[in-house]
């Protein structure tokens, strides 16, 4: 049955291969068995019951809670040629009933409801009278009471499935989801021996980057500047921020629209429409109304204020990207977003549990705010998956190049004072009597009397508080739950404060890092026809309006960049670009081949375009990336010297050597392990084992890095996960 979806995959959607995890998951869903996919935004969950559903008997059927998503991807299915409709509350029930009989009928493979459709009895007895094959849960942390979007229909489904005739396949999907999630999921939906999936969380195109202390207008505006033609997301707290914001930018000439709740579905579906179409490149929305964005180049997704939560942060910048390409996920942070988030948790109507919840979910955001460890380090381990690396070199505390100094001593202060104050009070409170207040709040508590108090009356209050928090977010300090949370000193904290161990860093304001936020694009960029690509789009947003379709609909820029740097010359050359179905050539590609035809003539390329197909250049027939890097470091080229050449990250290429090595090629990987790690490694190994890496980590030496240790696994042949052993 695999052979047959890659023939599918092929045909309709014109890629050779799937993506990780997403051959997996169709066998077992072809196989009959319930399957649970946690998979990142743009990893291509949509695949994975869609090609299953051409391959089932009957009807697939897909509950889905964004009404805009819905239409996005009944109409991508529609311009390739699969059957299939959606019911949802902008239809009128006569429609309804006719769609619910050609489904009956046969006429789809797919059709999408709202799960809210579920609550009248009426509709739900309907769907008894079809023959579902596969049922789909999309966005299953809906169903969880502790998910980050919780929606009371999405209870509805597990008796649903109960009631038909015959128990469909059962398939639930979402991009984040903690352990606790999963398993209030599995339960409710009633998976029967439900196998879980986890491609992976981690987006190597995403750069994350936090700033704090930054003039957010101004941030915007410069940022705006460099990446004038790109398109953006900027969520903001509140509704009042977002017109606001958006009225600047249209008065800077930026092609801008605004999205919240306070304005009319007409209003909003307008506004939508325009950025799907990419009449407008820049929207500006409110982090609690969800927009079902399905746009797939979007550049960059900034985030004015805090969001609430890690699960709901993850999931709005992982909008940013959805081709592959390069992309930025800013937060710019403020104490006051922490204020906003605090009033709204206590002033929701919560059970106390639930808002303890609440409150510490709050809290891991707050860390990640302040943290100056790797940001995507953290958000990995938040979502309980292991980065093997003490850096990513793509975050802006990786990119940071401020210079650390040892700041052990002021770090003692601070919780020296906590100590003195007894663990009993908060940060805001902490923070005045280091900085030497005399306000009614210390002098009343005496606390002006404590040592502690004025021992760091040279910095600034908000720098103090700044600092206390990156204690709390590197777990040198611990913080109460709840809406007064207060201060309370841990086993590292004593670590600390005993000179066992040391801290390095700042305690100015962390600023922009050094670089610039443009778009860099792929390792081919620099072989990339921007002429040609720019009159690619413009081909592709011309059949867009003519068919009434999203331009990215019709082809992903990612696929447009791939045809402007090999130039395809004719029908069946463009089927050899990703992204190129059978479907699409025959509808579109003579338009498109036609204006590359005509560029390479007028520009004169036609015979370096015909050397680079004979001499096999074309990226079908490349050699695998980490291939090309072994190559080079026999040729004896360094790792920096690779890295240069194929401007590709350092830890990228070392990646590419263990992958050889785990894979049995000849890689000698004694160079990279000192003799004396060697042993310590292996003594690490025996004493914790290898299911994860950190646990080895962290009772070794800290100048051995995660590179050592998984070459001396590689070296000894342990079972390395995601190496080929």
């Amino acid at each position: 049955m695999l052979k047959k979806a890659e023939k599918i995959l092929k045909k309709y959607y014109g890629y050779s291969n799937f993506r990780q995890g997403q051959d997996k998951i169709i066998k077992n869903i072809l196989s009959g068995n319930d399957t649970f996919g946690i998979m990142p935004t743009g990893a291509g969950k949509s695949i994975c019951f869609q090609i299953p559903a051409m391959l089932f008997d009957g009807l697939t059927l897909v509950i889905s809670p964004l009404i805009s998503l819905m239409k996005n991807q009944v109409d991508a299915l529609s311009n390739i040629g699969l059957p299939a409709s959606f019911i949802n509350s902008s239809l009128p029930f006569s429609e309804v009933k006719d769609r619910i009989y050609l489904a009956k009928k046969g006429a789809y493979k797919l059709l999408y409801i709202a799960p809210e459709r579920l609550d009248n009895n009426y509709f739900s007895d309907l769907l008894k009278s079809l023959s579902v094959s596969l049922l789909v849960v999309d966005e299953a942390h809906c169903t969880s009471h502790w998910g980050h979007d919780f929606r009371p229909s999405y209870l509805s489904i597990g008796s649903l499935i109960g009631e038909l005739p015959v128990r469909p396949v059962v398939s639930a999907f979402t991009a984040t989801a903690t352990e606790e999630v999963r398993k209030d999921i599995i339960k409710l939906l009633g998976l029967r021996d439900g196998t879980l999936y986890i491609t992976g969380f981690n987006r190597e195109n995403l750069c994350f980057s936090v700033l704090r202390g930054e003039n957010k207008q101004n941030f915007i505006l410069n940022y705006l500047e460099k990446n004038k033609n790109s398109s953006c997301i900027i969520y903001c707290s509140t509704r009042k921020e977002v017109d606001a914001l958006c009225d600047i930018l249209k008065a800077r000439g930026y092609m801008a629209g605004r999205y919240h709740a306070g304005l009319s579905d007409e209003e909003r579906t307008k506004t939508q429409e325009a950025f799907t179409y990419d009449d407008i490149n820049i929207i500006v929305a409110t982090n609690a109304f969800g927009m079902g964005i399905d746009k797939s180049n979007v550049r960059s997704v900034i985030h004015y204020n805090m969001p609430k939560n890690m699960e709901a942060y993850y999931q709005e910048a992982g909008r940013a990207g959805r081709d592959g390409e390069n992309s930025d996920c800013i937060l710019l942070f403020s104490p006051r977003d922490i204020v906003i988030q605090r009033y709204l948790i206590e002033h929701n109507d919560l059970s106390p549990e639930r808002k303890d919840f609440e409150h510490k979910k709050l809290q891991s955001i707050i860390d990640y705010c302040h943290t100056g460890e790797c940001l995507r380090k953290y958000i990995l381990e938040y979502f309980g998956e292991e980065f093997p690396h003490d850096s990513c070199e793509h975050c802006s505390n990786c990119n940071d190049k401020s210079e650390l100094t040892d700041i052990t001593v002021e770090a003692q202060k601070i919780l020296s004072c906590v100590y003195r104050m007894e663990e009993r009070f908060g940060m805001a409170l902490v923070a005045q009597v280091l900085k030497g207040s005399r306000n009614i709040r210390v002098l009343k508590g005496d606390f002006d009397k404590l040592s502690t108090h004025g021992i760091m009356k040279d910095f600034d209050l908000k720098d103090i508080k700044d600092f206390i928090n990156t204690l709390i977010a590197d777990k040198y300090l611990s913080i109460t739950e709840g809406e007064y949370p207060v201060l309370k000193l841990n086993e590292r904290s004593w670590l600390l404060l005993k000179n066992k161990e040391k801290i390095f860093g700042t305690l100015r304001k962390i600023k922009e890092p050094e670089k610039e936020y443009i778009y860099e694009g792929s390792e081919e960029r620099e072989s990339l026809n921007n002429i040609l690509f720019d009159l690619l789009k413009t081909v592709r947003k011309d059949i867009a309006r003519r068919e009434g379709y999203p331009p990215y609909v019709i082809f992903h820029d990612s696929t447009l960049r791939e045809m402007s740097i090999y130039c395809p010359l004719s029908e069946r050359e463009l089927l050899d670009i990703k992204g190129v179905g059978e479907g699409k050539a025959k509808k579109y590609g003579h338009e498109f081949v036609e204006v590359i035809k005509k560029y390479v003539k007028e520009e004169n390329i036609l015979e370096i375009k015909k050397k680079d197909m004979r001499s096999g250049k074309t990226k079908k027939n490349v050699d695998p990336s980490h291939i090309i890097t072994l190559n080079m470091y026999k040729e004896g080229k360094s790792l920096e010297e690779i890295a240069r050449e194929r401007e590709i990250k350092i830890m990228t290429v070392k990646d590419h050597l263990i992958k050889c090595a785990c894979a049995g090629m000849e890689v000698d990987l004694n160079p990279f392990i000192p003799k004396t790690y060697e042993a310590l490694i292996l003594d690490a190994v025996n004493r914790v084992g290898t299911e994860k890496l950190a646990p080895i980590k962290n009772i070794l030496p800290e100048e051995i890095d995660y590179f050592t240790i998984r070459a001396v696994l590689c070296k000894h042949k342990y079972k390395l996960a995601g190496y080929g052993l």
